[in-house]
């Protein structure tokens, strides 16, 4: 497989995370063991408040783990500079979130730009290489449309074309289709799929939605990974 199409490997080793909650650890992850390869897909799942987030969280480097160790092809970045990490979080890894997060004041077509100009590109280099994103998630006639006027569906396509501007190796996407109707999240989902096997993107996605997940090569149950009982 050519080097620009190889995904991201990520390696959890007895990864834990917890939160202070009125003086107290709250442990939210303890000990997970996980491989992620390369170019894979892989669904979350797992009751709200079982860690979905957080781990999402671990992987995209948005957060840090309390114990363990968590490698990017082989990588440790907890041992970087904050910049070094922030540099490496942009060019390689994207997000989608279950809102969308998009400037409002902005075209789809500036939103998506966004991420290549903090990466260094030139406008045209970065409008170009927007265009051609939002070509690719079918949004070719709404590049100008500012998003309130965008569907729900629409503006998360332009949250992914924002995440995937870039050719990131990892993106993450957090309960991306969890404010659509189920047609239309349907619809993203078989994007997201799509984008993995054009693009060779590592997909791992957060969900409750086991009907969408079932459709994913690989799904991770947290309460099982984390061995909690039935009635947690």
């Amino acid at each position: 497989m050519p080097e620009d199409r190889k995904g991201m490997e990520v390696r959890l080793e007895d990864v834990a995370r917890s939160y202070s909650m009125r003086g107290k650890a709250v442990p939210v992850l303890e000990k997970v063991n996980l491989l992620i390869e390369a170019n894979s897909r892989v669904a979350v799942v797992g009751p709200s408040g079982s860690g979905k987030s957080t781990l999402l969280s671990l992987l995209g480097m948005l957060d840090r783990p309390c114990a363990g160790r968590l490698l990017h092809n082989g990588r440790d970045l907890r041992l970087e500079r904050e910049d070094v990490i922030d540099e490496f979080r942009n060019r390689h890894i994207g997000f989608v979130f279950q809102f969308h997060h998009l400037l409002p004041e902005f075209t789809a077509l500036e939103n998506v730009m966004m991420p290549a100009i903090i990466g260094g590109q030139s406008m045209t280099e970065a409008r170009e290489a927007a265009r051609d994103v939002l070509d690719a998630v079918g949004l070719e006639d709404r590049v100008l449309h500012r998003p309130g006027a965008l569907s729900g569906g629409e503006q998360q396509r332009v949250a992914l074309a924002r995440a995937l501007i870039l050719r990131p190796k990892l993106v993450l996407a957090d309960e991306p289709t969890g404010n659509l109707d189920p047609e239309t999240g349907k619809a993203i989902h078989d994007l997201m799929l799509q984008v993995n096997e054009e693009r060779g993107t590592t997909l791992v996605v957060a969900t409750h939605n086991r009907v969408l997940a079932a459709r994913m090569p690989r799904q991770v149950d947290l309460r099982v990974l984390l061995g909690l009982g039935e009635g947690s």
